[in-house]
């Protein structure tokens, strides 16, 4: 005879719902960041894909921008721009984000948090540093494609 305290089956169903999203919310920002990093390959596919992972009405906001911006079209042509200085630097960016904080909130969005440490540099031995480290909040939501970010706000410790 086995003994299950009471609401334990209750737990572990909402459990797994959120070991679930919190998989989801891993993986959309494993594809969202890749498509980011190698957009220098892909050229302006590559941004576009990358802004597909933003919602319509989405606003971006970085700490070296004096506001937020629409993130498909304002943050698309900064993508771009940054792609080429990389190209022209014969370096590359690479982002690494951890230490994922998912809540789920009432209306079914995901609220975020995480760090996000920004590396690159020169190919070659020794070339590659962490650049920056920041923070990055945002609200997920679900649509028919996946999760999309609707909100995102980033800040950098070296200008806290």
């Amino acid at each position: 005879m086995t003994a299950e305290p009471v609401g334990t089956a209750r737990r572990t169903s909402r459990g797994q719902r959120f070991a679930a999203l919190y998989a989801q919310a891993q993986q959309f920002y494993a594809h969202q960041m890749q498509i980011l990093d190698t957009y220098a390959t892909h050229g302006p596919h590559g941004t576009e894909r990358w802004a597909g992972t933003f919602t319509e009405d989405a606003v971006i906001e970085l700490p070296f921008l004096p506001a937020p911006v629409p993130a498909r079209t304002g943050l698309a042509h900064y993508v771009r721009a940054g792609a080429e200085r990389q190209r022209r630097a014969a370096g590359r960016l690479d982002h690494w984000v951890g230490r994922l904080d998912v809540r789920p909130r009432a209306d079914g969005s995901l609220h975020t948090r995480c760090s996000a440490l920004v590396h690159g540099g020169a190919p070659g031995p020794g070339g590659s540093r962490i650049l920056y480290v920041c923070v990055m909040e945002d609200v997920l939501v679900a649509t028919r494609g996946g999760w999309r970010t609707a909100h995102r706000r980033v800040t950098r410790d070296d200008l806290a």
